[in-house]
């Protein structure tokens, strides 16, 4: 039984990566079709994240009330429809109207199922989901370009909506295994409940968490969306060689957290932390050093990503044990609030500092920004030891 469950949440965090390349794999195509224009996939991005944002904050309540299986099963059917509602869309209205239930969805899932690993397996499980989250991200744009070759951006949404159903079906089937996981466990755990977000901000250490974590997404957004645009524009790479060097953090992040399964368990998720932001670090002293050729700045991407793959598993799976365990979806709920706001915001911001001063400040940027979460994750470390003395 187990083995089985386990089996069904590594599927269901590939199904939460599935979607969420989509849009920027289709829009050079889909913003012609829908008479929109080439800036408007940025208001689609704001609503999913109001959405996500809004679900997140909800999902203590709505996982005390349900479960965390009924709750991820909703929340996957949710998107799948949501999914099917953009390969019908003929208008960017419609596309704006379907982003609120895919947000929605995508943001209670995210959480409830993110809180159920924490306290139910261990450091190593959690860092392999995200790893699996990593592939479900890598196999959306294939299969939406795969559909592309022949113009039918909404056959490629089709495609990944199907696959959700599927997904969605195999939850149902499963809601009996999470019941009795959640049964075998009950008398080892303090009895969950649900916390206001005022209590929730109370625990004493989580805003800085909370901050951290900002400062994590930061790092991890703004290398995603920007590597490609500082290495053509300020390192003088090619824009098509560009475009395929950027895909070098992700081999970062994604071999980081396989490896990481590896050696969670006995490391502890603080010390994870700690080892991944200094990585982090260095590799944007990397990317940013301006002397010899360009391999030492590709190399620095690779480091960034496997510096960036310990760090939002092991802040999660530590919540349990920062907060308590009763708090744990409370809190988890609120970090993955913060976490989408970080995506949101840090990367356009950066988008300004690049045009009105220098995309070269990329790597600066980047470093800044893991130096702060280092600072911030540290002294909340010694916040929540205090607090337990």
């Amino acid at each position: 039984m187990y083995m089985l469950l386990l089996a069904v949440i590594y599927l269901a965090f590939i199904s939460l990566g599935l979607p969420d390349s989509l849009l920027g794999a289709a829009w050079p195509v889909m913003h012609v079709d829908l008479g929109a224009s080439v800036s408007y996939a940025g208001a689609v991005t704001i609503i999913i994240s109001i959405g996500t944002v809004f679900s997140s904050l909800l999902s203590d309540r709505l996982t005390n009330r349900f479960g965390a299986g009924k709750v991820t099963f909703i929340s996957v059917l949710l998107t799948a429809v949501a999914l099917l509602g953009f390969s019908a869309s003929d208008s960017f209205i419609e596309i704006c109207l379907w982003a609120i239930p895919y947000g929605l969805g995508a943001g209670a899932v995210d959480a409830a199922l993110n809180n159920y690993v924490a306290l139910h397996y261990t450091s190593r499980h959690m860092s392999w989901l995200h790893c699996f989250w990593g592939v479900g991200a890598a196999i959306g744009p294939y299969i939406m370009g795969y559909c592309l070759t022949g113009g039918d951006w909404r056959g490629g949404y089709r495609i990944i909506s199907c696959l959700q159903f599927g997904l969605s079906a195999i939850i149902m089937l499963s809601l009996p295994l999470w019941k009795k996981r959640s049964a075998e466990t009950a008398a080892e755990e303090p009895e969950e409940r649900a916390l206001g977000l005022i209590d929730t901000l109370k625990l004493r250490g989580l805003p800085l968490v909370l901050v951290a974590f900002f400062a994590y997404c930061a790092v991890e957004q703004t290398s995603i969306l920007w590597a490609s645009s500082y290495l053509s524009q300020y390192r003088g790479i090619s824009e098509d060689a560009a475009a395929s060097f950027a895909s070098l953090f992700f081999l970062g992040i994604t071999a980081g957290r396989f490896l990481n399964g590896f050696i969670a368990d006995k490391l502890g998720d603080k010390k994870m932390i700690r080892i991944g932001i200094i990585i982090m670090a260095v590799g944007a002293i990397a990317v940013g050093i301006p002397i010899g050729s360009n391999i030492l700045t590709l190399i620095g991407l690779v480091v960034v990503g496997l510096g960036c793959a310990p760090v939002y598993p092991c802040i999660i799976h530590a919540t349990p044990d920062n907060f308590g365990r009763e708090n744990s979806q409370a809190a988890i709920g609120v970090e993955m609030a913060s976490a989408y706001i970080g995506t949101t915001v840090t990367p356009p911001l950066f988008g300004l500092i690049a045009e009105h001063i220098s995309i070269g400040l990329y790597p600066l940027y980047i470093f800044l920004f893991a130096a702060a979460a280092l600072a911030l994750t540290e002294i909340s470390s010694v916040v929540v030891n205090k607090c337990r003395n």
